[in-house]
């Protein structure tokens, strides 16, 4: 069986669980408290070197220490219900729209809160080693994503999902990018109509509340 390392309160790993949890693969968890700094000790260490989460054990042996290769290897392993788009241009609408969600929206919105949280002086990024912060980054992280939500916002004024005409990673990645940026006292889905309306459509899908 898979084995997932993962920490509940982070909004990585919640788009892994997500991820299993719509392709219907079954997993244990191990749970790593990024708040006790458990990612650095040694166990932790010598499953992902680089002390992160998510971190997915497959049954072939190898660990898979991202989301991208744990989106790849998942597609792979179970191609139904397909995450990823199924044609050419499907794919890459997926791709694009996935990567502006994790690039404009996820990592914006840990910009702004590594760069201004008490909690994270010297963690500015995530990983091994320690980074200062920045506080000019955090208002930019701010901006940045503002102006995602607002474009995903005009995304989606006539889309029930973001790429492909269906559910997709896109989604996932979004999803969890609005979620997130509470942290930054930002509300995206009560500040737009459309975002809202996509949100609470997503909702009903069980595989949010992973």
């Amino acid at each position: 069986m898979l084995t997932l390392y993962d920490c509940s309160t982070a909004p990585s790993p919640r788009r892994a669980r997500i991820l299993l949890a719509e392709k219907g693969v079954p997993f244990e968890t191990v749970a790593i408290d990024l708040r006790k700094g458990e990612q650095f000790g040694a166990d932790f260490r010598a499953v992902n070197p680089q002390c992160t989460v998510p971190a997915l054990r497959t049954e072939e042996g190898p660990v898979l220490t991202d989301n991208a290769a744990i989106a790849a290897y998942l597609e792979a392993r179970q191609p139904e219900p397909a995450l990823l788009g199924r044609t050419p241009i499907e794919k890459a609408e997926v791709a694009s729209w996935h990567w502006r969600a994790e690039f404009e929206g996820l990592m914006a919105v840990a910009e702004a809160l590594r760069n201004a949280s008490p909690a994270m002086v010297n963690r500015a990024l995530p990983g091994p080693n320690d980074y200062p912060q920045i506080p000019e980054l955090a208002q930019r992280g701010l901006a940045r994503a503002q102006q995602f939500f607002a474009a995903l916002d005009e995304r989606l004024q006539d889309r029930d999902f973001i790429a492909s005409g269906a559910f997709s990673l896109a989604d996932i990645t979004a999803v969890v990018a609005v979620d997130f940026a509470r942290v930054v006292k930002l509300k995206p889905a009560e500040q737009f109509a459309n975002l809202r309306r996509w949100r609470e459509r997503l909702a009903q899908r069980p595989s949010i509340g992973a």
